[in-house]
């Protein structure tokens, strides 16, 4: 397996002085997922939770929506590398009965969209595609004096950031504010497959009652995985995308920007959120 991190020599200056120092660095390799043992995406990720990553991928894709639907998920064998298995090839054996998507067809239309294609054809092909629209969802309310504090908890669960500075988190957190699971990676949209390929794997889908938190800005991306998975409501620490805020109003997702201390935008879903007394949010 690789590690999640490395070791590197830097020269450091700092006021003037410099000085050579070992600098330690967030790892990153590219992973192959194939479904059915057909090659179907490429992402570089940092190495760990590869399964859940390639899982994760494939609930977003709309092709797996419960853990039954996986017959086996492994290493592929013949990946190596002088010899030794480089453990950047994942292969998904689909459950039998589960429909395999069309590969080309799936990746010309609906995730290639998915990284910049906007327009309606994006916004459709998730609300059509989801088995678990946000909106159909149970009723379900956050405080947002919970949602202030959710940055700092994930701040102080993000390790690897710690020691290298270079690695996005994605976290669940229930509505009352307890952490139900955290993941890292180079890539924030990896941090969240992550995250929901756990899920799945656990048989905890939909996360009709989770909030996920993005350490980043919520792209269009990063909200179709939300509401592929039935999640209600997604925050990010930066600021959201038009595309994202317009894909949370067609889907029923509460969408939050800018979570920083006190303060933060809601950009839509605002009538799950309630203040501090426990009324529903008003301007």
């Amino acid at each position: 397996m690789g590690r999640v991190t490395e070791r590197r020599r830097v020269i450091r200056v700092r006021d003037g002085a410099v000085a050579t120092r070992p600098d330690t660095l967030v790892a990153e390799e590219p992973l192959e997922i194939r479904l059915n043992g057909k090659p179907l995406a490429v992402t570089m990720r940092t190495p760990g939770d590869d399964f859940a990553l390639a899982a994760g991928f494939l609930v977003s894709e709309g092709v797996l929506a419960s853990a039954d639907d996986v017959r086996t998920i492994v290493y592929c064998a013949g990946a190596r590398e002088d010899g030794v298995n480089t453990y950047n090839v994942v292969d998904v054996r689909l459950a039998p009965g589960v429909p395999v998507p069309d590969i080309t067809l799936e990746r010309n239309v609906y995730t290639t969209s998915s990284c910049g294609l906007c327009g309606k054809a994006s916004l459709d092909a998730v609300r059509t595609t989801t088995r678990f629209s946000p909106a159909d969802g149970p009723a379900l309310t956050v405080g947002v004096d919970t949602l202030a504090g959710l940055p700092d908890r994930l701040r102080t669960e993000q390790r690897v950031f710690e020691r290298t500075g270079g690695l996005h988190a994605a976290a669940l957190f229930s509505p009352s504010g307890e952490l139900l699971d955290v993941r890292e990676d180079v890539g924030r949209h990896n941090a969240v497959d992550k995250v929901v390929g756990r899920a799945l794997r656990e048989g905890r889908l939909p996360l009709a009652g989770a909030v996920l938190l993005v350490s980043g800005r919520a792209s269009f991306e990063l909200a179709q995985k939300a509401v592929m998975a039935g999640v209600p409501v997604l925050a990010a620490v930066s600021a959201p995308s038009s595309l994202a805020v317009d894909l949370a109003v067609e889907t029923g997702l509460t969408l939050v920007g800018f979570l920083r201390g006190g303060s933060m935008n809601v950009y839509a879903g605002e009538h799950r959120l309630v203040g501090a007394d426990g009324t529903p949010l008003r301007a």
